[in-house]
């Protein structure tokens, strides 16, 4: 029997053959699930005609479009490994991931061949082929001229379907292959905990480069057989503008942090949505709660990482506690364990690991990193810090690498932040440790203000100083006009860093209480 994530979703396809899968709503064109079944045969055709086998690499670095998530279906269909790339990234990005992960085939925009092309040869990547973001170009005209009659190959659970590379913030980008089982089971647990139905309707203003749009955006859509209101990119003014025709929409927080800009954005306009979803950055609970004062709804705020795919959630029924990312989905675990690997008592930070049929099996081929990754029992070491309340809810403090020792104290930065958010005039904070002569790092907070106020750095630590321990109070308070991100919403710490990272170069030890 196969293990064919394909397989599953196929069952939908034609279960659902004659709705409406998806809708393109900048072009006013609609797919039907059997259009997606069709298109994907078509182009598993062409791209096993080119030469790609079992177990091979696709490379994909195009816009957003529905023919794009057709060659992912055709990758899972054809039993090849489908490697979304970052369209923003520029050539040397793209050709260290080229040679890292030996595709067979290079998707790529038709605008963008003198670039990228002859970084492809060198990779050896076999053939180059064009896919525009209207879906046209040589692969599509190619797709046109054969039959869609491909059948699914049929592979095992653990062979890969799909592969992701990490955003490198520490280093080089790595693979993290992800097997059919892994998409399987992942989609069909996110399908249960969030109850979607075919009646549903997805806003779906996400990339497909990324877990959260592709993973579980739209494999919740397709395994449900739910409609795909399918937007290019975000606009916060066509998706308030959309939210009467949906039930569900999926975002990153700073997509959460544009729509309460809309004045339009209330309880009418979001009277039939059943369920919003934030993940891929923390939310700030301030901004949980000013979205349910505006629309009655509660935001769910989820746990994963490319590695994991979705690993725990705020319950669809129950509570939802902001400043927490919920339980473990059904099969997943997760341990808090101290530097030594012990065991951490309720309430009690330390280092999030995790285990279940979502996780990954190891960098590509990356044995180095994998003994760091894993532990001799098999638990995944997420990067993560964090605790379990008394009753299971995981709340994250910060990334390992950005925990803060000031005078040989840890400071997680979360806790300071949340204390900063909440003050009048901010609209959101980063905290970071700077290098300092007397204390070894100095926690700095770097503030962005709300449009035309004027919240200023002594009424930011007075709140500091009267919620937090002394040691945690940042020595310096720095205001900018927005903190830098990744393209998922994520905010780059180490820029922070490096940017700000001569600050209290100046001061002299044992003068140094600034």
């Amino acid at each position: 029997m196969s293990g064919s994530f394909f397989t599953l979703l196929q069952a939908t396809f034609r279960r659902r053959a004659d709705a409406v899968a998806l809708e393109e709503v900048e072009r006013g064109r609609e797919y039907r699930f059997a259009d997606l079944d069709a298109l994907s045969a078509r182009f598993a055709r062409v791209l096993t005609d080119l030469g790609a086998r079992r177990g091979d690499r696709v490379a994909v670095q195009v816009e957003k479009s529905p023919a794009a998530l057709a060659v992912h279906l055709a990758c899972l269909r054809a039993g090849l490994v489908f490697l979304p790339l970052n369209p923003a990234y520029r050539a040397d990005e793209v050709a260290w991931i080229l040679e890292n992960a030996e595709p067979a085939i290079f998707v790529r925009d038709p605008a963008r061949g003198d670039e990228l092309d002859p970084r492809a040869r060198a990779a050896g990547v076999r053939r180059v082929v064009a896919l525009d973001a209207g879906g046209g170009g040589e692969l599509a005209a190619m797709a046109a001229e054969v039959p869609a009659d491909f059948p699914p190959v049929p592979v095992a659970a653990e062979e890969h379907g799909a592969m992701l590379y990490t955003s490198g913030t520490t280093g080089r980008p790595k693979g993290a292959p992800l097997s059919h089982g892994n998409l399987a089971s992942n989609a069909r647990v996110l399908v249960e905990a969030w109850a979607f139905g075919e009646d549903d309707v997805l806003l779906h203003a996400l990339p497909i480069y990324h877990a959260h749009g592709l993973f579980v955006a739209a494999h919740c859509a397709l395994l449900a057989g739910a409609r795909m209101l399918w937007l290019r990119k975000f606009d916060a003014e066509r998706v308030a503008a959309l939210l009467p025709r949906a039930t569900v929409f999926m975002g990153v927080p700073t997509m959460y942090v544009r729509l309460l800009e809309r004045p339009e954005l209330d309880r009418a306009r979001t009277a039939g949505m059943r369920l919003f979803v934030s993940g891929s950055a923390p939310l700030s609970p301030e901004v949980w709660r000013a979205f349910r004062a505006r629309t009655g709804h509660e935001i769910l705020e989820r746990y994963g990482m490319s590695e994991i795919l979705m690993h725990t959630g705020n319950p669809y029924r129950g509570e939802r506690r902001p400043g927490t990312v919920g339980r473990p989905f059904p099969g997943s675990e997760v341990r808090i364990v101290d530097d030594a690997g012990r065991a951490r008592p309720p309430g009690q930070p330390g280092h999030v690991l995790v285990r279940g049929p979502n996780v990954f099996r190891g960098y590509w081929r990356d044995p180095e990193a994998n003994a760091e990754a894993f532990t001799e029992d098999g638990w995944f070491r997420t990067g993560d810090l964090g605790f379990l309340s008394e009753d299971g809810y995981l709340t994250l403090v910060g990334r390992a690498r950005d925990l803060i020792i000031t005078g040989g104290l840890n400071v997680y930065p979360r806790e300071v932040e949340d204390v900063i958010d909440a003050v009048p005039g901010v609209r959101e904070s980063a905290v970071v440790g700077l290098p300092h002569p007397d204390f070894g790092e100095a926690v700095t907070a770097v503030v962005v203000r709300e449009p035309g106020t004027a919240v200023d750095e002594g009424t930011i630590l007075d709140a500091c100083r009267a919620r937090l321990a002394g040691y945690k109070v940042p020595k310096r308070v720095l205001f900018v006009e927005e903190l830098p991100r990744n393209t998922m919403g994520k905010v780059q710490k180490r820029l922070l860093r490096e940017r700000f990272r001569a600050l209290y170069r100046d001061l002299r030890p044992g003068k140094a209480s600034a």
